[in-house]
C-alpha cells in the first residue's frame, strides 16, 4: 500500500490504543483495478466525510483498500464466539479492516470498516476477499434496515476490485465500506473470558461503556452495568427484527452487537409467506435460527455473555452468578413488552393490552394457516378492509369485526407497515444483473427502499410476492 488519502475528517484511533493483544495492526490488500459502484452520500454527509472526495479516483483507491487515510491506523480485531452453539475460542476479522473512526454530526464515533479487503491473522485458511453478490446483498439490506428503522450497521460504499474469487464458481471480487457504532461483539469479551485475562475484560468493559453507554460509565459495578445495557438492546432489536418478519440466519455470539445493532448480513432473509418456523440459511440445517427461535438464541446469547463477565460481577463467584441471573432474568419481559408494542402498532394500536395482544396472535395464526405474505398482509390491512379480505377470504372476516370494534387508527398503522422489504428474489435478480454488469436495478431497489413506508406507483412490482417459480428457499454466507 502506498500513498495516502484525506476524507475530510481526521481519523481516530481509540481501538486501536488498546494493547497489542486486542487487535493486529496491518494494512488491507490492494486490489488491481477498483471501481465504485455506490457511495452512500447521505450517510457520507452524516459522518462528516468529503463525498466528491470519495468519488474521487484517491477515495475509490481508499475504499478498496489501496491507500491509507492520513494518519491510519488499520487493524483487525479479534474475538471468539459459538457457532451454531460451539465454541470456538480464535475467529476474529478475518476478511475485514477496521480505518478508523469518526465523530459524526449527531455526536457519537462510529467505526469504519472494510469488508472483504483481504486475509488478516484471523483468516483461518480463507482468502480474505467477498464476491460481488453478499457485498449488494449487506448493502441493499443493511440501509434498507437503517430506512426501518432498525437499529443497525450501514454502507457506505460497495466497491468491485476488478479481481475475480474462488467460491462455488469464479465471481467478481467486491469490497463493502461498513458503519458502526461499534464493531464490538458478545464473542470480542468472550475471547478474553476465554484466556482468563481479567485485565484485558476491564479496559474492554470500561472502553464499551464509555463509548457505547456512557451514562452508566462510573458505576461501582461497570460490568453489570453494561451488561443491563446489552441485555435492554438486544431485546429490543430481535422484537424489531420479528416485527418485521426478518430473519438473521446466523445468530453466532460472534455476531451480536455489544452496540445493540443487526450486524453481519450473511444468510438473512424477509419472510414472504409466513410461517414461525421459517428457515433460509442453507448451514442452519436444524433450524437453530429459525424465525420463531430468535428470541430464545437472543436470550441464550446473553446468557453467554453474563458467562463472560462473570468475574467482573462480584467478590465472590456466588455474588456474581446472583448479579449476572437477576439480570438474565429480565430478558423475557423486556423482549415481549417491545415485541407487543410492534405488533400492536403494526395493528392501529398505540398501547398493547391483553385485547390488542390476542388479536395479533390470532391474526399471524391465520397468516400461517393461510401462508399468507407477512408484508403486504399487513399492509392490505393498513390500505382498507376489501384489500384485506381480497387475501384472506370469508376466513378473516370474523377477525376483521373484532378488530374494527376495538377502534384501530390505520394513519399509526402506517407508520409501523412497510410497503417495500428488500425481498429475497428481488436482491437475487439485483446479483444476476450485476454478474452482466447492469447495475440499474441495483441502484432502483436501493432507491425505493429508502422509503419503504411510502406508495412508490411506478415501482409497486418491487413489493409484489414473488411467483412460485421465483421463490427463494435457501441463502448463503457468500464466505
Amino acid at each position: 500500500m502506498s500513498g495516502s488519502f484525506n476524507p475530510g475528517i481526521a481519523l481516530e484511533h481509540t481501538y486501536a490504543d488498546l494493547p497489542d493483544r486486542f487487535r493486529a495492526l496491518l494494512n488491507p490488500t490492494p486490489v488491481a483495478e477498483p471501481k465504485l459502484l455506490k457511495l452512500n452520500q447521505d450517510l457520507a454527509q452524516h459522518l462528516g466525510l468529503d463525498s466528491e472526495a470519495l468519488a474521487s479516483a484517491e477515495g475509490v483507491a481508499w475504499l478498496a483498500g489501496n491507500v491509507s487515510a492520513e494518519g491510519s491506523r488499520a487493524l483487525a480485531m479479534a474475538y471468539a464466539g459459538q457457532q451454531f452453539g460451539n465454541w470456538v475460542p480464535q475467529l476474529g476479522d478475518g476478511r475485514a479492516h477496521l480505518l478508523g473512526e469518526v465523530i459524526a454530526k449527531d455526536g457519537l464515533r462510529y467505526d469504519i470498516q472494510l469488508k472483504g479487503s483481504g486475509p488478516t491473522p484471523f483468516s483461518r485458511m480463507g482468502d480474505g476477499r467477498a464476491w460481488l453478490g453478499p457485498v449488494l446483498r449487506e448493502y441493499i439490506v443493511s440501509e434498507a434496515m437503517a430506512a426501518l428503522g432498525v437499529p443497525t450497521t450501514r454502507a457506505l460504499a460497495a466497491v468491485s476490485t476488478g479481481e475475480k474469487v474462488i467460491r462455488e464458481a469464479v465471481l467478481p471480487g467486491a469490497i463493502v465500506t461498513r458503519v458502526a457504532r461499534a464493531h464490538l461483539r458478545v464473542g470480542t469479551f468472550q475471547y478474553f473470558a476465554a484466556r482468563q485475562d481479567k485485565e484485558a475484560l476491564l479496559l474492554l468493559v470500561d472502553y464499551a461503556l464509555n463509548r457505547l453507554y456512557p451514562h452508566r460509565w462510573g458505576e461501582d459495578l461497570p460490568a453489570l452495568a453494561l451488561f443491563e445495557e446489552v441485555i435492554a438492546a438486544q431485546a429490543k432489536l430481535v422484537a424489531h427484527w420479528m416485527s418485521l418478519g426478518f430473519i438473521h440466519g446466523v445468530m453466532n455470539t460472534d455476531n451480536v452487537s455489544i452496540a445493540g445493532e443487526t450486524i453481519d448480513y450473511g444468510p438473512c432473509a424477509f419472510m414472504d409467506a409466513f410461517h414461525a418456523d421459517r428457515v433460509f440459511s442453507s448451514i442452519d440445517e436444524m433450524g437453530r435460527y429459525a424465525y420463531s427461535n430468535q428470541p430464545r438464541v437472543a436470550h441464550w446469547n446473553v446468557v453467554q455473555f453474563a458467562q463472560a463477565l462473570l468475574s467482573l460481577m462480584g467478590d465472590t463467584e456466588e455474588e456474581a452468578v446472583e448479579r449476572a441471573q437477576g439480570a438474565v432474568n429480565q430478558f423475557p419481559a423486556l423482549y415481549e413488552a417491545a415485541y407487543n408494542q410492534h405488533i400492536v402498532g403494526k395493528l392501529g394500536f398505540a398501547e398493547p393490552s391483553d385485547q390488542t395482544v390476542k388479536l395479533a396472535n390470532d391474526l399471524l395464526a391465520l397468516m400461517q394457516t393461510k401462508g399468507l405474505d407477512f408484508t403486504n398482509h399487513f399492509t392490505a390491512l393498513t390500505e382498507n378492509d376489501d384489500a384485506f379480505l381480497s387475501i384472506t377470504g370469508e376466513d378473516g372476516r370474523a377477525w376483521l369485526e373484532e378488530w374494527q370494534a376495538a377502534g384501530p387508527d390505520r394513519a399509526l398503522m402506517a407508520r409501523h407497515n412497510p410497503i417495500f422489504i428488500p425481498r429475497n428474489h428481488r436482491i437475487e435478480e439485483v446479483i444476476r444483473a450485476a454478474l452482466q454488469d447492469d447495475f440499474a436495478p441495483f441502484h432502483r431497489l436501493v432507491t425505493v427502499l429508502q422509503t419503504p413506508f411510502t406508495a412508490q406507483p411506478d415501482h409497486m412490482e418491487l413489493a409484489q410476492s414473488p411467483a412460485p417459480e421465483e421463490r427463494v428457499r435457501a441463502t448463503f454466507c457468500g464466505t
